[in-house]
C-alpha cells in the first residue's frame, strides 16, 4: 500500500479515453493510492464520473507559445531530415499561410526564426524560449497556487503534445514535485509532438523507446519507461461483449448479415475518404448479388464535423448502417469533442461484430487485431484527386509504418478493382493479415497490451516511493 496522493492532469480530452474510462483509477486505488483528476477541460469528471477533480479555471497561455511550439516542431523536423537524411520528416508539416500582409510578415518572422535555429542547439534555446514565456502567464501562477494547497506526490500528464501543459507541468518541477507523461499516439514522436518536458515519460514499446532517444538527445534512457498503452484494454474486456443479438437489435443491424466495418478518416488524412465507402459499398452490392449478405457498419471519425459521406450513405442506404462513434462536442474545436466511456463498449462490439474493418491508414488495425479481425487499409488514388488535395498515398510512407514486420500486417488494397475478391477472400478464409497483424501490434504497443495500467502504476509507484526510478 503506497498511501500517495497522485495527481492525474488531463490537459485536453484525449488522454480521457485511457486513463478515466478504462480501469487505470480502479487499480491505483487498489494500491492505496488517493487519486485526484486535475482537469483542463470541460469534462465534468465529478459529475459524469463521480471522480474528485480540481479544476483549472485558467485557460489562457502566453500568445507567442503556440507560434514559438510551431517553429519548434519545424526545427526539429529539419534536424531530423539532416540527421538522419530522409525526406519524410519534411512531409509533415502544414504550409506557411501567406494570404494577406499580416499573415505573410508573420510567416516570414517564423521562418527567419526558424533559419536561425536549425540544430539541436536551436531546438533548446526555442525551449527554454516557450518555457520563459509560460513561466511569466498567469495560468503558470494559478496552477502553482493549486499544486501548493494539493501537495500531491506526482504529477502524471495524460498526453505529451498539448500547450495547455506546458504551465502547469513547470509549476509542478519548480516545486520538486516528480512529473510523469505519456506518450498519446503510435505516431507523435516522429512528428515532434513532443511539447512538454517531465521527469519520466511512459511509453507504448521499446520501438518508441528507441524513437525517444533518437528524436530526444536531451532525454536519457533511465527517463524512458516501457508500459503500453490502456488503449487497447477494453478490447479484452468480456464483460463489456454484448450478444450478437442484443448488439444487432440496439443498432438496427440484420442477424443474419455479415458486416464490414468501414472506420472514417479525418478530412486532413483522407479528405476523399467518402469515395472509399463507395467503392465498398459497390464492392458489396456486386457480392450480394453473388449470393453473400452483407452490409456495411459505418463508423465515422469522432471528430470529423463534415457531411461529405451523407451522399454515399443516402444513396446505398439498404446496406449501409451509420453508428457514429458515442463522443460529446462541448465546443467547436476538434479537441473539443471528448469521448464517453459508453463508446469503449461499442467499438468493442463492433470489432466483435464485424467481419473486417476497411479503412485509410488508421490504428484500428490494431483494435481489430485484438479481435482477430483482418484489416483493409485502401492504398490507391481516387480519380477525383487533383491539385490542391492531399494524396493518401503520402500516409504509408511515413515513419510509423516502417514498423511494419511484412507487407503482410495488413491487407493493401492498391485497386479500387480488386476490393470486392479482396474481400471475399476474406470471408473464405483465404486472406488474413491478422497473424503478420499481431506481429506490428506487439511491436508498437508493447508485448503485453492487458497490462498497460499496472505497468504505468509499476512506474508510478516506484518513483514516488524512492524519487528514483
Amino acid at each position: 500500500m503506497t498511501n500517495k496522493k497522485i495527481l492525474v492532469f488531463f490537459p485536453d480530452g484525449v488522454g480521457l479515453r485511457n486513463f478515466a474510462f478504462t480501469k487505470f483509477k480502479e487499480i491505483g486505488e487498489q494500491r492505496g493510492n488517493q487519486i485526484i483528476y486535475w482537469n483542463n477541460t470541460a469534462f465534468q469528471l465529478k459529475e459524469e464520473l463521480g471522480f474528485e477533480e480540481i479544476k483549472i479555471r485558467t485557460q489562457r497561455i502566453h500568445p507567442l507559445t503556440p507560434l514559438f511550439c510551431r517553429i519548434r516542431k519545424h526545427i526539429e523536423l529539419n534536424v531530423a531530415t539532416k540527421k538522419l537524411a530522409d525526406a519524410v520528416y519534411q512531409t509533415y508539416k502544414f504550409p506557411f499561410n501567406y494570404n494577406g500582409i499580416k499573415n505573410t510578415q508573420m510567416t516570414l518572422f517564423i521562418r527567419l526564426l526558424i533559419s536561425f535555429n536549425s540544430s539541436e542547439k536551436g531546438i533548446l534555446r526555442i525551449r527554454k524560449r516557450i518555457n520563459k514565456l509560460e513561466r511569466s502567464t498567469a495560468k503558470y501562477r494559478y496552477c502553482k497556487a493549486q499544486l501548493q494547497e494539493i501537495k500531491p506526490d506526482l504529477v502524471f500528464c495524460t498526453t505529451q503534445r498539448a500547450t495547455q501543459s506546458i504551465g502547469a507541468l513547470l509549476a509542478a518541477q519548480d516545486l520538486g514535485i516528480p512529473t510523469l507523461t505519456f506518450v498519446y499516439s503510435w505516431d507523435n514522436v516522429p512528428k515532434a509532438m513532443q511539447l512538454v518536458e517531465t521527469d519520466y515519460y511512459c511509453v507504448w514499446s521499446d520501438l518508441m523507446k528507441k524513437e525517444m532517444l533518437q528524436y530526444y538527445p536531451f532525454i536519457k534512457e533511465n527517463q524512458l519507461i516501457v508500459t503500453g498503452t490502456p488503449q487497447f484494454e477494453p478490447h479484452y474486456d468480456t464483460s463489456l461483449l454484448q450478444s450478437r443479438a442484443e448488439f444487432c437489435s440496439e443498432y438496427n443491424l440484420d442477424t443474419g448479415k455479415k458486416y464490414i466495418c468501414f472506420s472514417g478518416d479525418d478530412e486532413t488524412t483522407s479528405p476523399l475518404d467518402q469515395y472509399y465507402l463507395e467503392d465498398l459499398a459497390n464492392a458489396v452490392r456486386v457480392l450480394n448479388s453473388k449470393g453473400y449478405n452483407l452490409g456495411i457498419i459505418y463508423r465515422k471519425c469522432p471528430v470529423d464535423t463534415t457531411h461529405r459521406y451523407d451522399e454515399v450513405i443516402e444513396a446505398h442506404k439498404d446496406m449501409i448502417t451509420v453508428i457514429d462513434p458515442l463522443w460529446k462536442a462541448m465546443g467547436k474545436q476538434w479537441n473539443e469533442v471528448f469521448p464517453t466511456k459508453a463508446d469503449l463498449k461499442l467499438l468493442h462490439n463492433v470489432c466483435a461484430h464485424s467481419e473486417l474493418v476497411t479503412n485509410v491508414c488508421s490504428s484500428t488495425v490494431f483494435d481489430f487485431v485484438a479481435h482477430n479481425k483482418p484489416c483493409i487499409y485502401y492504398n490507391y488514388e481516387q480519380p477525383q484527386l487533383k491539385k490542391g488535395i492531399r494524396d493518401i498515398g503520402q500516409n504509408y510512407n511515413y515513419v510509423h509504418f516502417r514498423s511494419m514486420p511484412s507487407s503482410e500486417a495488413a491487407i493493401f488494397c492498391t485497386d479500387k478493382n480488386h476490393l470486392e475478391s479482396q474481400i471475399e477472400a476474406v470471408l473464405k478464409g483465404n486472406l488474413s493479415n491478422v497473424p503478420e497483424g499481431k506481429k506490428w501490434y506487439k511491436i508498437v504497443a508493447g508485448e503485453t497490451p492487458i497490462q498497460a495500467s499496472e505497468k504505468i502504476w509499476n512506474a508510478i509507484d516506484k518513483i514516488v516511493n524512492q524519487n528514483n526510478y
